[in-house]
């Protein structure tokens, strides 16, 4: 039987910096980065994740990933497959590992890493994309995937399995028109902080022209300017045109509320990380203020406690879960629940490296088995380093098309790997090269 060999971990970093692709409030120099795993098997086969990260600490990422090996390596291949809301579950519980969050953090993202590789594993053994594998799975196998410890109060492991079962009529049907005309994207790529007001203009009339139905603009920096930028975004797209803002956690309470008083009357469609992601009563305030403003957040949200208590504490319109940010696919699959269970949309965090390639497929797994139609789903869209992905994102008429690889899309060209390792891949040891990257 085939056993897990090794934990390959490479620190890829990619100098997007030098554009100020990715800049906002609180990041204005992001080296757009991943730890990104290679979890191999004796038999040839090979599972694929990544962390995303903006630069500084990629490194730190990469440890945490190297200091689950001997949790994985020599372990059987079949066993840990057909289990993995266990193997998710011993990771989550090592008792020394958990002193370090407990669930939260560096470390948490490292398990993520790994429980993503084991799923991107089994999907490419079972040659299913992982929104279909997991779509394809009972109810009953797919609550078995949940840790519900700390969820009981809000979802309990039945009222689950009854939302599973309510929305197995019609999956068939469902699935068939997902592959069919996807999912609507809106994308970020115009409203990076740093961007002159030129490329905005020519960013936004590109994003129309691709067919998107929403764009998003970071703010923060100063009021005037973000009031500027978004009158100016507004009389480029016209009105009625949907335009989120993105505050990349930066106000306080009363600051968030006056800052976006300012910004009303343009009319935006929601408001993004207005504060600390930890800050539940923070949202709850915020958006009782601002309202019809609505409020989104959820892209550096620890766990699943804190979706939890954002959907309890009703501080929360848009629920923006990330694939790399908390233990993995399974705790990814216990917030598609929760947010099932409240009734909000869930529409996914992609900034960042590979982002998009994973995020879309929790989105096409929610709409498919979980929450079923929601005119309000959509996923973030940004337009930068898809060609060093295997299996990049397909965007047609400003909608995510159904991903058919099998996996989760987090494979990277192994020349793209190798060029951007940091510090000693050409595109770090070269000037020359960095310019032309």
């Amino acid at each position: 039987m085939p056993t897990i060999t090794e934990l390959q971990v490479h620190d890829v970093r990619f100098p997007t910096s030098r554009d100020l692709d990715g800049s906002d409030a609180m990041n204005p120099d992001p080296d757009y980065s991943a730890a990104y795993l290679e979890l191999m098997t004796s038999d040839g086969n090979a599972g694929y994740a990544l962390v995303f990260t903006i630069g500084r600490g990629n490194d730190v990422q990469c440890a945490a990933i190297r200091a689950l090996a001997d949790h994985v390596v020599g372990r059987d291949v079949e066993a840990l497959l057909s289990d993995l809301g266990g193997f998710s579950r011993e990771l989550v519980g090592d008792s020394q590992l958990r002193w370090l969050g407990p669930e939260k953090g560096v470390m948490h993202m490292a398990i993520g890493a790994v429980v993503n590789a084991a799923w991107d594993l089994r999907a490419r053994r079972e040659g299913v994309p992982l929104w279909l594998l997991l779509a394809q799975l009972s109810p009953e196998e797919i609550v078995d995937l949940v840790d519900f410890r700390y969820l009981s109060d809000a979802l309990t492991r039945q009222e689950a399995l009854e939302l599973l079962r309510r929305a197995q009529p019609g999956k068939t049907a469902r699935i068939a028109a997902l592959q069919a005309v996807g999912i609507p994207a809106y994308t970020t790529s115009p409203g990076w902080l740093g961007y002159s007001d030129e490329k905005l203009v020519r960013l936004l009339r590109e994003a129309r022209a691709e067919g998107f139905g929403m764009v998003k603009l970071k703010v923060g920096g100063d009021v005037e300017d973000d009031a500027r930028r978004l009158r100016i975004a507004r009389e480029e797209l016209g009105p009625g045109y949907p335009i989120a803002l993105d505050a990349n956690q930066r106000w306080d309470v009363e600051e968030a509320v006056a800052w976006l008083q300012r910004l009303a009357p343009e009319g935006p469609a929601w408001i993004e990380e207005p504060t600390s992601p930890d800050d539940v009563l923070a949202h709850a305030a915020i958006r009782r203020a601002v309202s019809p403003v609505k409020v989104a957040t959820g892209e550096q949200m620890h766990n699943r406690i804190i979706a939890k208590q954002l959907l309890q504490a009703g501080a929360v319109d848009v629920l923006q879960l990330d694939a790399a940010r908390v233990g993995g696919v399974n705790e990814n699959v216990a917030i598609l629940l929760l947010a099932a269970k409240f009734g909000v949309p869930v529409c996914p965090h992609g900034g960042g490296v590979g982002l998009c390639e994973l995020v879309q497929h929790y989105a096409f797994f929610d709409a498919a088995a979980v929450a079923g139609e929601r005119p309000d789903r959509v996923i973030e869209y940004v337009h930068h380093l898809h060609e060093h992905f295997e299996d990049p994102v397909r965007i047609e008429d400003g909608a995510y098309r159904a991903p058919d690889a099998a996996g989760s899309g987090a494979r990277m060209h192994e020349s793209s790997v190798r060029e951007h390792l940091f510090p000693d891949g050409p595109v770090w040891k070269d000037p020359a090269h960095v310019a032309h990257a």
